[in-house]
């Protein structure tokens, strides 16, 4: 409902970049420039100051900014007062997540409430966790769910499972016949990992970190930018990895993959996160509500 042209507007002031707002808005960039200059030949003034590539907010633009703040804040309050009076759940949700979540965890609770609330539209971005994060920090995103602790005390971080973590060795490996391994005995063999920014190769640094009796250092043989294509170098032969259980259940049935456990044993969170908001639209609140009950029926 508010002015199409004070939502680009906000849009490009809050990221500073007309390309990433017109990602964010799903637009072309033209389609944002002809927005702005639309709302600037209604005020009859420059909001943005462009120079050497770079935009910045004029002293007009930063007053439409704030104005603008409080006008969508208002808006959404409104909103959500309608929604409780209907019952009606409708809408559109950004919503980010890494990879391993959004390959293994939300396609099924994605499947599941948009069953439950076919009016509801949700447009998925996939990154590794520090991607989803800087989304999130942006506003790029409604909701990102990650698989790392999230250092910004700004945001609001909601746990939502524990996900254990297993060595993994091709079959006919050294290893392959142990129950469970320490990192001492894994990192004798050439590990394959996952890209810098990944939530798993964040939890596998801070475990090795944190194993003082440990006296070897992480050989990578191999850096990949996803769980599939990590399983694969494992599956030929070039290394051993540690990867997501909920990743390797197709593998493990199949019988090209052994998974072991680690000593002592690795975890790390699933978590929601998503900015301080006073106000958040009522399908947002629906979609946490129903994540988190999803999490509570399936742990593991």
């Amino acid at each position: 409902m508010p002015d199409r042209r004070l939502q680009v507007f906000h849009t490009v002031a809050r990221l500073l970049s007309f390309t990433k707002a017109a990602e964010v808005l799903h637009m072309t960039q033209p389609a944002v420039t002809f927005q702005v200059r639309q709302l600037e030949e209604h005020f009859n003034t420059r909001l943005f100051d462009r120079t050497h590539n770079r935009i910045s907010l004029t002293e007009a633009g930063q007053r439409v900014y704030a104005s603008a703040d409080r006008i969508f804040e208002l808006y959404a309050e409104m909103e959500n007062a309608v929604r409780e009076v209907t019952g009606e759940i409708s809408g559109a949700l950004a919503i980010g997540a890494s990879t391993t979540i959004a390959e293994y965890m939300l396609p099924t609770l994605l499947g599941d409430f948009r069953e439950r609330y076919p009016d509801v539209t949700i447009h998925l971005k996939v990154s590794n966790t520090d991607g989803i994060v800087s989304m999130v920090e942006n506003n790029a995103i409604d909701l990102g769910v990650v698989e790392a602790p999230v250092n910004n005390k700004t945001l609001v971080v909601v746990p939502c499972k524990r996900d254990q973590l297993f060595a993994i060795v091709p079959p006919g490996h050294p290893l392959g016949s142990l129950e469970q391994v320490t990192l001492d005995q894994l990192l004798q063999y050439p590990f394959i990992c996952r890209e810098e920014g990944s939530g798993t190769r964040e939890v596998i640094n801070d475990y090795l970190n944190v194993q003082q009796d440990c006296q070897s250092v992480l050989r990578v043989a191999m850096e990949l930018g996803s769980p599939e294509a990590v399983k694969g170098a494992v599956e030929a032969g070039m290394g051993v990895s540690v990867v997501s259980g909920a990743t390797i259940q197709k593998e493990l049935k199949l019988g090209t993959l052994i998974a072991l456990r680690l000593d002592p044993p690795l975890d790390r969170p699933f978590s929601f996160v998503h900015q301080k908001q006073k106000f958040r639209l009522r399908v947002m609140e629906e979609l946490l509500e129903f994540a988190r009950a999803y999490c509570l029926a399936h742990p593991g």
